[in-house]
């Protein structure tokens, strides 16, 4: 992994150091590549997540098992929220000569195998804390990178296409993950099964070798104040990036507090009659058929009109249903009907607010610096969502009031999305 050089070259034209927005077309093997890497992250992020994190924190500590689960994501969710800017801005600075996102892809889905491995062999609290603390280090590097490949080289007018892939990917990631967790046969195998898939998945993106190269006289002098106080992006110079930011973060801690107790929410709600697993698996699997039949589309819907606002404030209300929905009907019916309905709000949301968020960056110098700044507010949602989630379950209201919370914090993202100003 390089961030430094000595010889200079001419940039081509796909260089990311041009301020200027590629203009070039994508190919669909490219995308195709993409989008199965950034699958083998959410797998190596969920697999962890929906189930094997939860099952631990029971195995380990049974009468506390919530507390555990609290501790656990929400210091690997601090870790996240600052690798992934930390990550990014080297990124914007890296010159290996396969290009600047391509080597941290490369650490980071090694690194998360690593950390998985460790999840796999944890006896202890502090272990599991540790092993979950990597994979988050090491995969937000390789999510950082992924990420800001789609503005080096995707023009804005097919960023909604792409973010829609990004989106099933995502989605994928999610129920491909579960179902490893679940039918891998063990907590062990599952985390196993989840290194495995990571690592593999980012082969054919690594292999392409299509990414866009910094030359080294181009690569702007260390500054280590400067470079400190540009993680800080004044909501006053650049007001809609400040929205964009509030909105995705309104929107990431309802769903954070909305997924994080699902397993909990049918066995100590709902009252599931069967393994509680494979109901999460079942409803992981009918959100991901409504999303992926929404996410492309919308995405692509949202090209062709040129309108982002829109599509995200629609699909923030449909979210805001589906989670009054588990709030009000906590039986196993009403938790597929929610089901259904929240992949059809997160279809479209996923795939129009990313080409949102591109829009609004401050530099084209700075991509992956600023899109880290944006995915704080993915990560500040899982440290925050423990916090308020757990004392809501146990002393204010149970699970009706938390799906109520989660409810407001995702209308509250869709009514400020109108205040962004220059994306239509």
């Amino acid at each position: 992994m390089t961030v430094g050089g000595t010889a200079a070259q001419p940039a081509g034209p796909a260089d990311p150091a041009d301020p200027a927005d590629p203009a070039g077309p994508v190919g669909g093997r490219w995308v195709g590549a993409l989008s199965l890497a950034n699958l083998g992250v959410w797998v190596g992020w969920f697999g962890p997540l929906q189930l094997l994190l939860a099952r631990q924190a029971e195995q380990l500590t049974p009468d506390h098992k919530a507390a555990t689960l609290a501790l656990v994501t929400g210091v690997g969710a601090a870790v996240s929220m600052v690798a992934n800017p930390v990550f990014g801005a080297l990124s914007d600075r890296t010159t290996a000569p396969v290009g600047r996102r391509i080597p941290w892809v490369v650490a980071g889905v090694l690194g998360g195998a690593a950390g998985l491995l460790v999840l796999a062999r944890a006896s202890s609290v502090a272990v599991v804390i540790a092993g979950w603390c990597l994979v988050q280090l090491a995969l937000n590097a390789a999510f950082a990178a992924l990420t800001a490949a789609v503005p080096d080289q995707v023009p804005p007018r097919r960023r909604g296409m792409v973010g829609g892939w990004l989106g099933v990917s995502q989605v994928g990631g999610i129920l491909a993950g579960t179902a490893l967790a679940t039918l891998a046969g063990g907590i062990a195998a599952g985390y196993l099964a989840c290194a495995a898939f990571s690592v593999l998945a980012a082969v054919p993106y690594v292999v392409m070798r299509r990414d866009a190269r910094l030359w080294p006289a181009e690569r702007p002098a260390l500054r280590w104040r400067s470079f400190l106080t540009g993680f800080w992006i004044d909501p006053r110079r650049h007001p809609d990036f400040g929205w964009a930011w509030l909105t995705r973060f309104l929107m990431n801690l309802s769903y954070s507090v909305s997924t994080m107790y699902l397993l909990y929410y049918l066995t100590d709600a709902v009252r599931y009659g069967g393994d509680a697993d494979t109901g999460v698996l079942i409803l992981t699997a009918l959100n991901a058929l409504t999303l992926l039949a929404t996410v492309v589309v919308g995405g692509i819907r949202s090209d062709r009109t040129g309108r982002r606002k829109v599509y995200v404030v629609g699909a923030g209300l449909v979210i805001t249903l589906a989670t009054l929905l588990l709030a009000v009907w906590q039986t196993w019916t009403g938790a597929i009907v929610a089901s259904l309905v929240l992949g059809v709000g997160f279809g479209v949301y996923t795939s129009v607010d990313f080409a949102l968020l591109t829009d609004v960056l401050p530099t084209a110098q700075d991509r992956g610096r600023d899109l880290g700044v944006i995915n704080i507010a993915n990560a500040l949602p899982q440290v925050l969502a423990p916090v308020i989630a757990a004392p809501v379950v146990t002393h204010f209201g149970g699970y009706t009031a938390l799906y109520a919370l989660a409810g407001a914090l995702a209308l509250a993202g869709s009514v400020l999305v109108r205040r962004i100003r220059g994306v239509p």
